[in-house]
Formats: C-alpha cells, sequence, structure tokens
C-alpha cells in the first residue's frame, strides 16, 4: 500500500468516525456516544481509534469541533443573505438561523450551550473559546456597525459594578472585539440572555402545552430587541 493511499484510508475512517459519533450524539445525546459502537459502526476494533482519537473524550471534542463550525456557518450564512445595509435584517436572520438550527438539532445544541458541553469541559484540560469567539465575534461585529452607524443607549463604564466589568471585559476578549465598549458588551450579553432563555424553552419543550410554537413569542422578543438598537424589522420579514 502507498503511503498516499494509506493516508487517504485514514482520512477516510477519521470522517466516518465523526459522522458516526454525531449520528449518535444526535441520537442519544453525547452520553449515548460509544467507542465501542463507533468502531464497530466503521469496521475497527475500538484500540483502533484510539490512533485518531483520545477515547471517548476525543471523540465527543471532535463532535463538538464539528457542530460549532456547522452552526456558526449557518449563522454567517444567513447575514450574507441579507442586504448588508440593513441591519435590522441582518440580526434578526442570524438569530433566527441560531434558533431554527438549535431547536431543529436539540442534542446538539446541548453539547454546545447545555449540559453536555459542562460534562465535556469538564473532561478536557481546555476547551478552545470558538464557539464564543466566532459567534459573538460575529454579532459583536453587527453591534459597532449598528453603534456607528445608528447609535443607541448604553451603560457608561462607571455605571458597572467592578465586578461585572471585569467579566465583560473577558467577555469582550474572548471575542476578540476590544475596541467594543463595555456597556455595548453589556447590552449584548442582556440580548443573548432572553434569546437563550426561549431557545432553550422551544428546545427543551418547555411550557409547551401553551406554547405549541414559539416563533410567534420569538418575533415580538426581537422585535422588542430591535428596538433597544432603534431598528425596525420589516413586517412579515424572516
Amino acid at each position: 500500500m502507498t503511503g498516499k493511499r494509506r493516508e487517504r484510508l485514514r482520512a477516510e475512517l477519521e470522517r466516518e468516525a465523526k459522522v458516526e459519533a454525531r449520528r449518535l450524539t444526535a441520537s442519544h445525546g453525547i452520553d449515548g456516544l460509544s467507542l465501542s459502537a463507533v468502531a464497530r459502526a466503521v469496521g475497527v476494533t475500538p484500540p483502533a481509534l484510539y490512533r485518531y482519537f483520545d477515547g471517548k473524550k476525543g471523540l465527543a471534542l471532535a463532535v463538538y469541533e464539528d457542530v460549532t463550525a456547522e452552526f456558526v456557518a449557518v449563522v454567517a450564512e444567513a447575514v450574507r443573505q441579507e442586504d448588508q445595509e440593513d441591519l435590522a435584517a441582518c440580526l434578526y436572520s442570524a438569530t433566527r438561523a441560531a434558533f431554527d438550527w438549535s431547536v431543529a438539532h436539540p442534542a446538539e445544541f446541548d453539547l454546545l450551550t447545555g449540559a453536555g458541553y459542562a460534562r465535556l469541559a469538564a473532561s478536557v484540560e481546555a476547551m478552545d473559546s470558538v464557539f464564543l469567539r466566532e459567534l459573538g465575534g460575529l454579532y459583536a461585529s453587527l453591534f459597532e456597525r449598528v453603534l456607528k452607524e445608528k447609535g443607541f443607549d448604553y451603560p457608561a463604564d462607571d455605571e458597572l459594578a467592578p465586578d461585572l466589568a471585569r467579566q465583560l471585559a473577558a467577555y469582550r476578549r474572548l471575542m476578540r472585539s476590544p475596541e467594543l465598549p463595555l456597556g455595548v458588551t453589556f447590552v449584548m450579553i442582556s440580548c443573548w440572555r432572553q434569546i437563550y432563555g426561549l431557545t432553550c424553552m422551544a428546545v427543551y419543550g418547555h411550557l409547551a402545552t401553551a406554547f405549541d410554537d414559539c416563533l410567534p413569542l420569538f418575533d415580538r422578543m426581537l422585535d422588542e430587541l430591535l428596538g433597544r438598537l432603534g431598528l425596525t424589522r420589516t413586517p412579515g420579514q424572516r
């Protein structure tokens, strides 16, 4: 077997293993991910997978990285599809894409931002902050544009408690947006707090007996958040 063919086969096996690991995670959550099940599905022994992954932890981390990349790409593409001069449309579409993807992928959402993430993070020495950096950075750039082009009210630095300001500075640093005022960072995290809460409500079926369709509530919430930034969405826009 030539070196190139061996490399190609190794790459194919690694890809198949990650596909199967993603399937198991989507079906059973991160706790349902099994090294032996993945090995069986791709036709190798469990020890053979250790050449590619650090056990179940390594497989889970690979799934996390792939899911993160997919999620961020979906949100970024939603923004690219909009008129870049229409900041309300860009912000709405980004958030709607994140919401729709999360509802369609509940186990992956849990791995990215829920209890699955906490369990994975506890099992590895360090988790790359790519999700926060890429998604947060995307929103930070949009908020910076709104601030520059439209302007909106936000707390001054001396209006923020010292402990809150410290944490906002850390959040801003992780997003790699050092020029973003701390008060604007506070507005961003305040918006995310509401978006995340409603997304969890939809993903996990909280209050489903009353709210069998969360989109009307989502649209009302986004219109209120956009209004906080001095933006108005075109009626019926999605």
